[in-house]
């Protein structure tokens, strides 16, 4: 049995992989994000969203952007920070639970009194809360952007019940071409 062979010849048709691709502003996957300037050849500058940003990149990035409300953020860029946000958040729920727990007292009239760890644990909440609140909401408002989205949408968040859950479905869009009207690549 003879193994397979190429096409030879006129008229005969080319294996798949030799066929030429449409790539023009795609990457080589149809359903991937649009390419953007200096993905192909370097860096992404710094005004345009990194689409597939790994879990440093998307922390460096969110805290360079602090308080940058135009542009845009991939859902990767938004969802690794919301991650480490959420980690963060749990970490910190614990240790103010234990430490609120491992020196608590009863009083004699049946009430408890939480222990010092208590105390440190909800000033660094607060502290790192206050920190990390306006970039939070920067890239939330650049990640509406991407989706085509006008940034003052967050404001939903503020209508119970039904707003948290919109915005989540909002924030998880894929990114439109069209948002790129919020793009400022002037810095």
């Amino acid at each position: 049995m003879s193994g397979l062979q190429p096409p030879q010849g006129p008229g005969q048709q080319s294996w798949p992989s030799e066929q030429p691709r449409h790539t023009r502003g795609w990457a080589s996957n149809p359903y991937a994000a649009p390419a953007y300037p200096g993905s192909a050849s370097g860096p992404v500058p710094p005004w345009a969203p990194l689409y597939g940003a790994s879990l440093p990149e998307a922390v460096a990035r969110f805290f360079k952007k602090y308080a940058t409300f135009s542009g845009r953020a991939s859902r990767s860029e938004y969802w690794w920070v919301a991650l480490v946000s959420g980690v963060l958040s749990l970490i910190l729920n614990i240790f103010t639970l234990v430490g609120g727990s491992a020196g608590a007292t009863l009083r004699p009239d049946g009430t408890t009194v939480p222990g010092p760890g208590y105390i440190i644990g909800l000033i660094l909440s607060v502290i790192i809360s206050l920190a990390i609140i306006i970039p939070s909401l920067a890239v939330s408002v650049r990640r509406l952007h991407d989706a085509n989205m006008s940034g003052w949408m967050y404001l939903l968040v503020l209508v119970p019940l039904v707003g948290p859950i919109l915005i989540l479905v909002f924030l998880a869009q894929g990114p439109k071409p069209e948002g790129q009207r919020f793009d400022s690549p002037t810095w």
